[in-house]
């Protein structure tokens, strides 16, 4: 699946790398530490977090994950987005909390690591 649909499906607000959104999602993780993401995380996985900082693009950028999207409708600190354009990481907001968004990825056929 590629992110375009999937910002399309779950209605969420693009902050950065827009013309990235062609890329394709491998599957998804959900963690707050960027430690965890680090260690267990896949390429091609789209990152589901809370963190507004900029040091998760540098994790997204370095896993070579898919994309990175922000829950609770948590706006990214402006760093954060000129960071995620740099990188060209596809930076996202939902105003969806945590579990819901992951339920809703899971059923358009988002799975797992």
């Amino acid at each position: 699946m590629k992110i375009a649909e999937i910002v399309q499906e779950l209605n969420l607000a693009v902050w950065a790398a827009k013309a990235s959104l062609d890329r394709g999602v491998t599957g998804g993780y959900a963690s707050d530490l960027l430690s965890d993401v680090l260690a267990n995380s896949k390429e091609g996985n789209l990152w589901i977090t809370l963190q507004i900082h900029q040091n998760i693009v540098g994790v997204a950028s370095m896993k070579g994950l898919a994309g990175i999207i922000l829950v609770n409708g948590r706006e990214p600190e402006r760093e954060t987005v000129e960071k995620a354009e740099t990188e060209n990481i596809p930076l996202m907001v939902s105003e969806m909390p945590a579990f819901e968004l992951v339920g809703r990825l899971y059923n358009l056929g988002v799975g797992g690591t």
